[in-house]
């Protein structure tokens, strides 16, 4: 199991490494020059190529990467071009929004996907599983975006039972905080809960149809039993790669949600950096972005292995 686990971290730290690369070029290769972007574009030259000294931009590439690199590891990412803060405060004031976002989103996606995938696998074919099926459908099929101005739209604008937009920290104002997060939060979850409720279907149905459910049927066990414990849980391999996929989703949709309902997150950060061509923000969000992917998949592996042994011995065995 520690092999198995030693093998999985190192493949991420290679992953991180090569991220941090071709992060580093896909920065360099945007159009316009981040020296004339802070000096302005009335900027003398001279002013010009001295924040491109300052910022070592006149180095060459493998020289500017290994400072990057350096500078990385230690814990600097450089300062924002807009305001001139560092961008590690602006992504510790940012990033807890956007968590508590995905969190809130994933507990509705998991409590709703779950249960809706167990109920429709067990009442196949029936009304619960037609529901369930066709919730599914219109999740998978309505655009994020689209599905959050209708929301703002009915509740907000048309019932005024909650706020429209904004955001107000849970440490000020709990109950603000919940009220201004449960639009964005249902809208967030509802496309996640879809995909997990049709994998957690799929999953269990072909759990149930198995010959260790009909022994366990045939010794008398109780139904919940059987669905409960054999079933989902042989399911749950599953179950834990749609959710370390969809988890990774999560983060990518919070910056649509986010521009829709004002919440000053990761993701509108992400927006606003991309429009003010703000390079060291954007290069500190792609690549935290980044580690997020490979820390997910990296505790998705983990989670294999204590699901499922075959695949930790299959791990080791080609150690």
């Amino acid at each position: 199991m520690t092999w198995f686990i030693l093998r999985r971290c190192g493949a991420a730290v290679m992953v991180l490494l090569l991220g941090s690369v071709l992060i580093f070029l896909g920065v360099r290769a945007l159009p316009g020059d981040p020296a004339v972007v802070m000096a302005g574009e009335d900027a003398s030259p001279a002013l010009v190529a001295a924040i491109r000294e300052e910022y070592g931009l006149d180095q060459p590439l493998p020289v500017q990467y290994v400072e990057y690199l350096r500078q990385t590891l230690s814990g600097n990412l450089g300062r924002s071009t807009q305001d001139q803060l560092p961008v590690t405060t602006i992504l510790a004031e940012r990033l807890p929004v956007t968590l508590e976002l995905t969190a809130l989103a994933m507990l509705v996606a998991i409590t709703v996907g779950v249960l809706a995938g167990i109920v429709a696998a067990v009442r196949r074919g029936r009304l619960a599983d037609y529901v369930a099926t066709g919730f599914g459908l219109a999740g998978l099929s309505v655009p994020p975006f689209w599905l959050g101005l209708l929301a703002i739209l009915l509740f907000s604008v048309t019932l005024r039972w909650l706020p429209a937009s904004g955001y107000v920290p849970f440490t000020e104002d709990p109950v603000g905080n919940l009220q201004r997060m449960v639009l964005p939060t249902l809208v967030l979850g509802m496309g996640f809960a879809a995909v997990l409720m049709r994998q957690t279907r799929s999953a269990m149905l072909s759990a149930l149809s198995a010959d260790y459910i009909r022994t366990a049927r045939s010794k008398g066990l109780p139904e919940r039993a059987v669905v409960g414990v054999h079933a989902l849980r042989n399911s749950l391999t599953t179950v834990v790669t749609v959710l370390g996929l969809q988890l990774g989703a999560l983060i990518s949709g919070a910056v649509v949600t986010e521009q829709i309902f004002v919440i000053p997150g990761f993701g509108k950060l992400t927006v606003d950096a991309v429009l003010t061509r703000n390079y060291p923000v954007i290069q500190a969000v792609v690549l935290v972005t980044v580690t997020a992917y490979v820390v997910i998949n990296l505790l998705v592996d983990i989670a294999y292995a204590f699901l499922n042994p075959r695949i930790r011995l299959s791990g080791a065995s080609h150690g």
